[in-house]
């Protein structure tokens, strides 16, 4: 039995107390749960935000531990309805929901908004380890409890039988000094590349290097993955590895049911309507991963919330406020087209 079982336990005992997100007492607003200062994560929700404020809207950008953070904020925080989540998260908790009728109920009306890019899990680790195999009795940085790193890193190092001396739980930002002062032999880091953390973290090529990952088990659960060459400055050379889809979770906000959910659900359909006819924009000027986002790869078993449909529709009036911005005009060919081409897909 995999160590990590606890984890969806511990979020059923959480979250089974809430049977919808919380209604908001104080004055409604509009947030995204993300990640660390110098993840990917949250660079991904400013460039959302950058375009809910050219509509003269407000988009809180929410620092977090990543992935199960986000996951339970969406169901139990007020004014929270977006966080990204790593797919293998919401896989693994919805295989766990099978044996957890807490963690089933947990679960209902999680919905996806939209499919984002892959994150490539990196391992940084001094020279001498070569491969997973070689983290056996050694120091490994897994990730905080409530991130998305953990739960990979503790699955990948099960999946392959690996059991380091000590798996320590730390944030990637506090396991590169940690690393580089010796008190840390290797440790995961689940981002999109290029990520900050490692393209600014002065890491010194001769010493550390990211190890490739290649196991029969890992690649039958896992996408494969190249971090190409020269992604960062200690990288010379390509590394192949593995990758877990991050995803834009929402709610099934049912605008029948109060004015949180009805204002909730307005807003899921605005931030799908933005992404949805201004991904070249995002493309263009946002994050590299946006460049990979590809709005049709949907994961399988995961529904697409009805709010996130109403923002799709053709017609749909999209509340931007700054007259720049406005959404008045006829809808493009392109547009058009590409509504189509994202419909067919999802079913809105």
């Amino acid at each position: 039995m995999l160590r990590t079982r606890w984890l969806g336990a511990a979020l059923g005992a959480m979250l089974a107390l809430s049977a919808s997100p919380a209604a908001a007492q104080e004055e409604f607003g509009k947030a995204m749960m993300t990640g660390g200062a110098t993840g990917t994560y949250i660079q991904i929700g400013r460039d959302l935000a950058g375009l809910m404020s050219e509509c003269g809207q407000t988009l809180d950008v929410i620092e977090s531990e990543g992935s199960l953070e986000n996951f339970m904020a969406v169901r139990t925080r007020s004014n929270t309805q977006f966080g990204i989540v790593q797919n293998d998260v919401l896989e693994y908790l919805k295989t766990y929901s099978a044996d957890d009728p807490a963690v089933a109920r947990a679960i209902q009306g999680v919905r996806i908004a939209f499919p984002l890019y892959d994150e490539e899990v990196h391992l940084l680790a001094t020279s001498d380890i070569g491969s997973i195999g070689d983290l056996a009795g050694k120091r490994v940085g897994v990730g905080v409890e409530e991130s998305g790193t953990f739960l990979t890193a503790s699955l990948v190092l099960d999946l392959t039988g690996t059991e380091p001396a000590e798996r320590r739980e730390i944030s990637p930002a506090d396991a590169l000094p940690a690393l580089k002062a010796g008190e840390l032999d290797a440790f995961f880091y689940v981002a999109g590349a290029p990520t900050a953390l490692f393209a600014e973290g002065e890491i010194d090529g001769e010493k550390f290097h990211l190890v490739p990952i290649s196991d029969g088990t890992l690649e039958s659960v896992y996408d494969p993955a190249t971090i190409p060459a020269n992604t960062y400055p200690f990288q010379p050379e390509a590394v192949t590895g593995i990758a877990v889809k991050a995803l834009l979770m929402t709610y099934e906000f049912n605008p029948r049911a109060n004015g949180y959910h009805r204002q909730s659900c307005k807003a899921v359909s605005d931030v799908a309507n933005l992404v949805l006819t201004r991904l070249p924009q995002l493309q263009e000027n946002g994050h590299p991963k946006w460049k990979n986002v590809d709005l049709q790869d949907i994961p399988q078993g995961w529904d697409i919330g009805s709010c996130v449909n109403a923002g799709l529709q053709p017609g749909y009036e999209l509340q931007c406020m700054a007259p720049e911005a406005s959404t008045t005009a006829e809808e493009s060919e392109a547009n058009r087209a590409y509504r189509e081409y994202i419909c067919a897909a999802i079913g809105c």
